[in-house]
């Protein structure tokens, strides 16, 4: 039984760290880790060239999700961000499958033919990721949008931020119940309030990943999931190792349940 593939989120190992060492570099060290993705940052890119990662990720044998801070819907818009075509492009010139955007501000006065036309021009596959904004971290926006999906029968599916939910106060495992279906990428991130009130993204303890298994159980079997947390240490490929094989084998037990 083949374990659930893994996404490794670029930020994790810290925003200077990447930069200094481009994202390039890192492709050897999550294949040695034994990831099954990598998730590019696009804020984070400096000097890389598309064409040189691309390469690299197809010969290391990565799959490629390309993470961009994109909002897929303007504030007093109806047509999507005119930024997303040249974004898709952008993506698929990195290799990537996937697009990970932000859903943005989201009424029901958005055009969904505009999205479509845009989407059936490029092969990479939309994913739209409840971020930690008022207007994009709530459940009840991406509701009405994947209702709006269904019905166009669009192909776009949703990044389940797990740790987002909380700066807008809202319930992950609520969400996860609501929203389970439509998804195809976790970002598994634990969450800690700091002495002055700001949330930060931890590495998550026995009890979160308790939590994670529970919301799985709400998604599709086997779902691709990252670890967007932090991975700060003096061996980063035994240590991205470790978290690669927490993170399969969360849900694990149910996938081989269904397969007996």
């Amino acid at each position: 039984m083949n374990e659930s593939p893994v996404s490794i989120s670029l930020s994790s190992y810290g925003a200077d760290l990447v930069r200094q060492r481009g994202q390039l570099s890192f492709v050897a060290l999550l294949a040695a880790a034994g990831a099954d993705r990598i998730e590019l940052r696009e804020e984070l890119l400096t000097h890389e060239v598309a064409a040189d990662v691309a390469s690299a990720i197809e010969q290391s044998g990565l799959g490629c999700v390309y993470s961009s801070p994109l909002e897929l819907w303007l504030a007093g818009q109806s047509k999507p961000n005119p930024e997303l075509a040249d974004t898709l492009n952008r993506a698929q010139a990195f290799g990537a499958r996937w697009l990970k955007v932000s859903l943005g501000y989201f009424t029901d006065t958005h055009s969904l033919p505009a999205l479509a036309r845009c989407l059936a021009q490029s092969p990479v596959q939309l994913l739209v990721e409840n971020d930690q904004t008022l207007h994009g971290g709530r459940i009840e926006p991406f509701q009405r949008f994947f209702t709006a999906i269904e019905a166009q029968a669009l192909p776009v599916q949703m990044t389940f931020d797990i740790g987002n939910w909380q700066w807008q106060d809202q319930s992950a495992a609520n969400a996860a119940r609501l929203l389970g279906r439509h998804v195809g990428y976790v970002h598994c991130k634990a969450v800690r309030r700091r002495a002055d009130g700001k949330w930060i993204a931890v590495p998550p303890s026995p009890g979160d990943l308790q939590e994670w298994e529970q919301q799985l159980q709400y998604m599709p079997q086997g779902v691709m999931r990252a670890a967007e947390y932090p991975l700060q240490g003096e061996d980063l490929v035994q240590l991205t190792a470790k978290h690669v094989a927490t993170l399969a084998g969360l849900g694990q037990a149910r996938l081989e349940s269904a397969h007996v």
